[in-house]
């Protein structure tokens, strides 16, 4: 293999077979992966450094939004419509959901903060730069000297289903433990924003319940989205049960079509029935992403939906990402969002451009747009 450029190119093929991972509706096939570039980590319980510096991006007094979660690169393919077997070439581009929304929300001009673990290599102070480069709080980001920064290789095929393959065994993100957390940056935020593959296993697990706690104790907005990815779990029940272990703490709750499938067991995620199923006596606002199609909105008092805008996509990955971002970028400033139906359509079609923009370019970060940007493609008028 050779890195050279941000490409990653095979040049010969290892000798031991990887089998991949596809995300279809309604089946889902699912293997898990160890990773063949680090060796078996057995000690666990290792506290890991934080980033040199304090960590602080330029003072801005927009309310802060902290993402909790993975960190990792996702490798993309520089051709399209391939299997990850028959792609040439990959382009690395840093990823993880939850720290794809906090560049999003800095992007657009909000203030965020990342709470995480990478390893102590290469890859993971790459990401720590990225982190710094797009103006997002650190503090809370720590080194594991014991596990390397998690990799995933991300597709999406010609018959348009989305193939992954992780390296993770475990990663670094996996063993964020609980007394690393940076308690004080979550109880200043307005929002606190998850996913749930730090929920499956320890001590993420328990460092993530501790750090939601914390939040909401303090007055947090909590914001969920299960972003599932079932080759991370042990198995379908335990992965639906994970999810929504947590569901009813979450104040916001974004969700996809398959997901709801998912969770509701192969109902009509289109059925405005069943996504109802999920709304819980506590929630403020649940979300329904449809890709190019835009979204649903559903709150106790409305509901609706918001068309999204067309354009030629050429990586959908981190796409829901940057709809969340811009979304949260939108309540963090105007909470009164939740209660006033027309304001929260009018952020919602921003959110909606958020996400089309993303899958212009290749790659989750280097795609998110800012802005500027956003605010010029809702200008324009549609052909």
């Amino acid at each position: 293999m050779a890195l050279d450029c941000g490409v990653f190119s095979f040049r010969s093929v290892a000798s031991h077979p990887l089998s991949s991972v596809k995300f279809s509706q309604p089946t889902v096939k699912a293997s898990a992966f160890s990773s063949p570039l680090a060796p078996p980590i057995v000690k666990l319980n290792v506290r890991g450094k934080a980033f040199p510096g304090d960590g602080r991006p330029e003072t801005k007094e927009s309310p802060l939004v902290v993402c909790f979660g993975e960190m990792l690169i996702d490798f993309v393919p520089t051709v399209n419509g391939l299997s990850l077997a028959e792609a040439p070439a990959f382009k690395k581009a840093p990823g993880g959901a939850p720290a794809n929304v906090a560049v999003g929300i800095s992007r657009l001009g909000g203030s965020s903060a990342f709470i995480g673990k990478v390893g102590e290599d290469e890859f993971g102070y790459m990401l720590a730069d990225i982190l710094k480069e797009n103006n997002v709080n650190h503090e809370g980001m720590r080194f594991d000297p014991g596990a390397r920064t998690a990799l995933a290789f991300v597709t999406l095929r010609s018959d348009g289903e989305r193939e992954f393959m992780f390296y993770r065994n475990p990663s670094a993100d996996m063993l964020l433990q609980e007394d690393e957390l940076d308690l004080d940056l979550i109880r200043k935020a307005k929002i606190f924003h998850y996913g749930s593959i730090s929920l499956i296993t320890e001590p993420c697990k328990s460092a993530h319940i501790a750090a939601a706690k914390a939040a909401k104790d303090a007055g947090v907005v909590l914001s969920y989205d299960p972003n599932l990815r079932l080759p991370l779990w042990p198995s379908e029940d335990s992965a639906r049960e994970g999810i929504l272990s947590i569901w009813e703490t979450a104040d916001i709750i974004k969700v996809s079509e398959e997901e709801i499938s998912f969770l509701t067991k192969g109902e009509d995620p289109y059925d405005d029935a069943v996504v109802r199923k999920l709304f819980h006596e506590n929630l403020k606002l649940l979300l329904v992403t449809e890709g190019a199609e835009g979204c649903r909105y559903y709150t106790k008092e409305f509901s609706g939906r918001v068309k999204g805008l067309k354009v030629d996509a050429v990586d959908t990955t981190g796409a829901g990402d940057a709809f969340v971002a811009g979304i949260l970028s939108q309540l963090a400033e105007n909470p009164s969002l939740l209660q006033k139906e027309e304001e929260l359509r009018d952020s919602l079609k921003f959110a909606n451009v958020c996400g089309a923009l993303t899958v212009t370019e290749r790659g989750a970060i280097p795609a998110l747009p800012t802005k500027e940007a956003v605010l010029d493609a809702m200008l324009k008028p549609v052909s």
